[in-house]
């Protein structure tokens, strides 16, 4: 009789197949009927309720009704009956049983025969039975294969694994999703002998796809693990409403990790509170990362002493960034000695921005000594910060070559100052290709004084404005103009004062006006004289010579010489004087010898 080989229990699981939505009324007089029958000698009535008992966990009263079913010749019997002694503590006298049913043919009893063989170590023999079970088509013998397969590197496990997976299996699912995750990564770093980079491409887009659905189904069954990978797939592809809800369901079930990402995910979405209660729920399960997280958010908020303790219980959780954060909130509280100690904590655990970091405060104390190691540790170790930091160190001592190696290797990792850095380094070695590729990288990376610098190779470069056919200037706006603006835009004030010299060429006044007053009010000597020369010309010489005023006073000799020239004109010879002077002090030689002219003639007016 084996029409009770699908309706026994799951050894791992306990569950049934059999359904048990059936109210109490029904179950009892369902019970009642299989007594009545198994009274009778009804064999399958035997099984069934013996099967029913074992499920509610009355031992005594189903294993009479297991073994006379077993006696009878019922395999699902003598499977459950396997179950049974099993949970009595009877191994040996269970797996007597197992092989009776699983030798007529039962996949679960071969199942729990072969797991009873591998927890004693005889993997040949648990092989052979959870082979027999998962060739039968039996979810939990495939899913038990390829566990042991796997475990003994054998490439089959993998075929095993996806039948489990295909068969319902949940946890077989979450592992073939990481599987094909590590393959994909595999393939990302060229490991997968692919051809082109298309089919790389096609080939890491299939891999993910395929991932997914399986974290897919695996989440569906409830899988925690899953639920939590799935919604950060579903984050790094912009989906956060769905996202929010597989994070939602894992970490109601328990996944610390998946509360912390909801945590990050509410924060982003602008709602802290709701964000610092699951963060509060993960870092009391001992997620190092949310107990970060709420010390940031308490620091924020200017509750240090709550944010220590929550950076302390991160570090006790065994994530090295609550020491580097407590270093961090130590030197914003000017506790450089317990900054140094959290710091060297984190760094001796290898936390490469702790050491660059510690770094930084050794050099800031004078231990330059001190410094350079922990500087190169961190660099090594990649970060890209402390590879500037050794440049601006080696370049400190005049070491411009080790300097630059440092720049070039920070710059290639993106860091924008490095660039910029290399760039210049290359301009002044006259190579303007080199230098215009970093300084593009650095302009490009937001550095105003890049996008300055790349601006004035380029406008070096630039052909004459071409002339129209009536001989009128046809103005259009260069790629180095487009530079001059951005780093304009950017409070650069050269750029600003050559944005408003190229505006002064095409005559817009108004324009040119503008970027003048916005250097000289930063504080450009050659912003305020160019202002001054601009008002001049319009017939605001009072206002010109106010910016002429601020421009000498900063140390330009042209301007002093306008405002000599300036008071002559007015007749206030003695005031004149004086402006010559200094400009003969502030040159150019160009500037010193007119000015010497016009303060001599100046003095032979006065002593006249």
């Amino acid at each position: 009789m084996d029409v009770m080989g699908d309706k026994a229990t799951l050894l791992e699981t306990g569950r049934f197949v059999q359904s048990s939505d059936r109210d109490e009324a029904g179950e009892a007089a369902e019970e009642l009927r299989l007594r009545l029958a198994a009274e009778a000698g009804d064999v399958e009535a035997m099984s069934v309720l013996g099967a029913l008992l074992l499920r509610r966990g009355d031992l005594d009263g189903a294993e009479p009704q297991l073994r006379a079913a077993t006696a009878a010749g019922d395999r699902a019997a003598a499977n459950n009956l396997g179950v049974l002694l099993h949970q009595r503590g009877y191994a040996d006298e269970a797996a007597g049983w197992w092989r009776i049913a699983a030798v007529a043919g039962s996949a679960a009893a071969a199942h729990a025969l072969g797991r009873h063989h591998r927890e004693r170590g005889d993997e040949p023999a648990a092989e052979y039975w959870l082979r027999q079970s998962a060739e039968q088509g039996h979810a939990l013998g495939a899913y038990a294969l390829a566990d042991l397969l796997e475990h003994r590197g054998d490439a089959g496990a993998g075929r095993w694994m996806r039948a489990a997976a295909e068969r319902g299996h949940r946890e077989a699912a979450y592992r073939l999703a990481r599987a094909l995750d590590r393959r994909g990564a595999g393939e990302a770093d060229g490991d997968n002998g692919v051809d082109s980079d298309s089919d790389a491409e096609a080939s890491e887009a299939s891999g993910a796809a395929e991932a997914e659905q399986w974290y897919r189904q695996a989440a569906a069954r409830g899988h925690r693990r899953a639920a939590l990978h799935l919604g950060a797939i579903l984050e790094r592809r912009g989906e956060l409403k769905e996202a929010g809800r597989w994070y939602l369901t894992s970490a109601k079930d328990g996944e610390a990790r998946a509360a912390c990402a909801l945590g990050f995910l509410l924060r982003d979405a602008g709602d802290e509170e709701s964000a610092a209660v699951w963060w509060l729920r993960a870092a009391q399960e001992g997620d190092g990362n949310a107990a970060n997280a709420l010390g940031a958010l308490h620091a924020e908020r200017g509750q240090t002493q709550t944010a220590e303790r929550w950076y302390r219980a991160a570090m006790d959780a065994g994530d090295v960034n609550g020491a580097y954060n407590l270093g961090l909130l130590c030197a914003e509280q000017q506790r450089t000695a317990q900054a140094e100690q959290w710091y060297r904590r984190a760094a001796y655990a290898g936390h490469r921005e702790a050491a660059n970091a510690l770094a930084i405060l050794l050099l800031q104390g004078g231990d330059t000594a001190g410094s350079e190691p922990w500087f190169s540790k961190a660099a090594e170790a990649g970060s890209v910060d402390a590879a500037f930091n050794l440049g601006i160190l080696f370049a400190g001592r005049g070491e411009d070559g080790v300097a630059l190696r440092w720049y070039e290797r920070a710059a290639a990792a993106g860091h924008t100052e490095a660039a910029l850095q290399v760039g210049i380094a290359r301009l002044r070695d006259g190579d303007e290709s080199g230098a215009e590729r970093h300084l593009r990288c650095a302009a490009g990376g937001g550095s105003a004084e890049a996008a300055y610098r790349l601006a004035t190779v380029l406008d070096a470069r630039r052909p004459p404005e071409p002339a129209h056919e009536l001989g009128e200037i046809v103005h259009e706006k260069s790629e180095c103009e487009e530079w001059y603006e951005r780093a304009a835009g950017q409070g650069h004030r050269r750029a600003q004062v050559r944005v408003g010299m190229l505006a002064a060429a095409r005559g817009d006044v108004v324009e040119a006006a503008r970027w003048y007053r916005e250097a000289a009010e930063a504080g450009s000597r050659n912003g305020a004289f160019n202002l001054g020369l601009l008002l001049a010309r319009e017939g605001s010489e009072p206002e010109a010579a106010v910016w002429w005023t601020r421009a000498a006073d900063a140390g330009h000799g042209r301007a002093a010489l306008r405002l000599a020239l300036v008071y002559a004109r007015r007749g206030e010879l003695a005031e004149g004087q004086g402006w010559a002077d200094r400009a003969v002090a502030l040159g150019p030689d160009e500037v010193s010898e007119r000015a010497a002219r016009l303060r001599d003639a100046l003095r032979e007016e006065l002593s006249a």
